[in-house]
């Protein structure tokens, strides 16, 4: 008779505050400016976290991009796909339960996205929710 074994897990069970807060460290240690996390748990959100940086430079963004890759495939985190490489303007880095932006300066400023999702939060927060 064949007995049943639990599969071991893909991927890490890292709790996505933790992930934030790692991914978020390995930003500023690598010059990401103005870094900013934020949590979008029980929000119904596409995402659990969502993290906002801006790059110097096409390159420094491509750089930050490939090593959030790398850092990914090191801690054993989910990686799904990447967009906006080529231009380099705005990198979407998808890490299933954590999304990170990498923008250029001006193209983080036309698109505010920590305003749109951090009233999104705020709105929960205010009707307990959060």
């Amino acid at each position: 008779m064949q007995t049943l074994t639990e599969k071991p897990k893909q991927f890490s069970t890292l709790p996505t505050a933790e992930k934030l807060a790692g991914i978020r460290d390995w930003l500023e240690e690598h010059k990401a400016l103005d870094v900013t996390v934020i949590d979008l748990s029980g929000s119904g959100a596409f995402a659990e976290g969502m993290i906002v940086a801006t790059a110097t430079s096409v390159r420094h963004a491509q750089s930050l991009a490939d090593g959030i890759g790398l850092y990914c495939r090191e801690q054993n985190f989910e990686y799904l796909r990447m967009e906006g490489y080529t231009t380099g303007q705005w990198i979407l880095v998808d890490c299933n339960d954590v999304v990170i932006n990498i923008f250029q300066s001006s193209t983080r400023d036309l698109y505010k996205l920590e305003n749109l999702w951090g009233a999104v939060v705020a709105a929960r927060a205010a009707r307990g929710e959060g």
